[in-house]
């Protein structure tokens, strides 16, 4: 038996594929659904509260009796600064001026990282998902084992080496090895986090899908499923023939009719626009890609820094304009 098949054995799945888990695109349907046609589903819970991720997760189990991924954020808590929040708004403002709408007074960390959220841990461990995926780092030493000891499945996203040598040693069972392609947010882990466990200073080489996942596949021991960029089944076969025991799509579910993509994303989406799109941190704080709009380029044209993750993005959020004008976060 492969490396593959055992890993497709372990989780309960017929096909090497995941869905990759978006949070605000991704929902139960779409997650059931993939579940049905035999690959792996998810559930992006990461800016849920405890009661939003069980409604999810018991809304997942009335469409199927598969198994299916449920993913959470563990970024370090927001490092607030009043005055570089303030001129952010004022950054800002000239959108929502366009569109007769008034900007935010003042912003806020709009969801609370898993490392912190307790009701959501424990809703997990009450619910018992088969799979559970950590994006932006890893939970804490005793989350992770209390988990592993409910009988879940761990999945953790490396953008680098140095990530992925943290995913091993803290006992996670399999690595999402995340291209620099990868739409949406990209999942670095804070780099405070990597200087402080590894003692090393954090780098990212911004290593493409194909280079990451033989890099890992040589250089860890836990199974990877290549991410970023991949779109077909020609692609899948590409991520298998590198040594990933499955790949994980996010962009090619996003059409799909159980997805909740509205309608303007699903437009540009198919449109000449989807072919330019750019990694920056200017939607959110931290590095996401997305196509290439009036919001990215309008902040990215003038100077000044960017409030830290989750705090940028309450403001892209506040005006449902500004959510249509910013390509949709597929994590």
């Amino acid at each position: 038996m492969s490396t593959s098949e055992q890993f497709l054995a372990r989780v309960g799945i017929r096909y090497p594929i995941i869905q990759a888990p978006m949070a605000g695109v991704s929902s139960p349907q779409l997650a059931a659904a993939v579940a049905n046609a035999g690959a792996l589903g998810s559930l992006g819970l990461g800016a849920s509260t405890a009661a939003q991720a069980r409604q999810a997760i018991e809304e997942t189990r009335a469409l199927t009796d598969k198994p299916f991924n449920v993913n959470v954020f563990c970024h370090l808590p927001a490092q607030r600064n009043d005055g570089l929040e303030t001129a952010w708004i004022e950054r800002l403002a000239p959108l929502f001026a366009e569109v007769d709408a008034a900007p935010p007074t003042e912003l806020g960390e709009i969801y609370t990282s898993f490392l912190h959220s307790e009701d959501v841990f424990e809703t997990l461990l009450d619910l018992k998902p088969t799979i559970v995926s950590f994006h932006f780092g890893l939970p804490t030493r005793e989350q992770l084992g209390a988990l592993r000891k409910a009988g879940i499945y761990t999945l953790a996203t490396a953008t680098s080496l140095q990530e992925a040598q943290l995913i091993e040693e803290a006992g996670v069972d399999a690595i999402i090895a995340q291209g620099i392609e990868a739409g949406g947010h990209r999942g670095n882990f804070d780099r405070e986090v990597i200087t402080s466990q590894s003692g090393e200073y954090a780098i990212d080489e911004r290593l493409p899908t194909s280079v990451l996942t033989r890099l890992l596949v040589q250089r860890v021991k836990l199974p990877v499923i290549a991410a970023g960029g991949i779109m077909d089944g020609q692609g899948i076969k590409a991520a298998l023939d590198l040594g990933a025991v499955a790949a994980q799509l996010g962009t090619a579910f996003i059409l799909c009719p159980e997805s909740t993509a509205n309608e303007g994303y699903r437009r540009n989406l198919k449109s000449e626009r989807a072919a330019a799109t750019r990694l920056t941190n200017v939607l959110s704080g931290r590095p996401a890609r997305g196509i290439v709009n009036r919001l990215i380029s309008y902040c990215e044209s003038a100077d000044g820094a960017v409030p830290r993750y989750p705090v940028a993005y309450d403001a892209a959020c506040r005006g449902q304009v500004l959510v249509d004008t910013a390509i949709g976060d597929f994590r």
